[in-house]
């Protein structure tokens, strides 16, 4: 039976993943909300706004870099839907493709601001919002520590980096 203390440090990659997750889920959720145009009732600007649009697809685009080169390939060794032809993985291109188009969008409208669409920019969200939060969730179940009670011993898991 384990204690309080170390359900902690079974859950610490669950937790660190949660953290960032959450702020990547409110991040989206305030550039959809805000896509209709109201982003000028809180005193933002249309470049402004997608500074914000822009900002959220390099976080994405850095926390997936770092998961990849870092942490992927340690857990890939004993979890196979951290392997490179697994669910991880292929979410990841998904939402890549969609963080593609998102940047696509921000120059376009960046250089042309009159031709700003919320509409356009509400479907291009909903193309990946299905896949990123499947995936942010489906990622820390993976790391739960009941999941990772099935691969790891406590003391590996505490090497892993993150």
């Amino acid at each position: 039976m384990s204690s309080a203390r170390d359900e902690t440090k079974w859950n610490r990659l669950a937790d660190s993943m949660t953290y960032f997750h959450n702020h990547f889920k409110h991040e989206f959720n305030a550039v959809y909300e805000l896509a209709d145009g109201s982003f000028a009732k809180r005193g933002m600007s249309l470049p402004m706004y997608l500074k914000m649009a822009a900002q959220l697809a390099k976080g994405l685009t850095a926390h997936h870099t770092i998961e990849e080169r870092f942490i992927f390939p340690i857990l890939a060794k004993r979890m196979t839907m951290f392997s490179d032809d697994d669910v991880h993985l292929k979410s990841h291109e998904a939402i890549h493709h969609g963080l593609d188009e998102l940047n696509k969008l921000v120059r376009k409208w960046l250089e042309e601001p009159s031709t700003y669409k919320p509409e356009e920019m509400r479907a291009c969200l909903d193309s990946w919002r299905e896949v990123l939060f499947k995936h942010l969730d489906q990622e820390v179940q993976d790391l739960s520590a009941e999941n990772m009670k099935k691969y790891w011993t406590l003391d590996e898991v505490e090497r892993i980096p993150i």
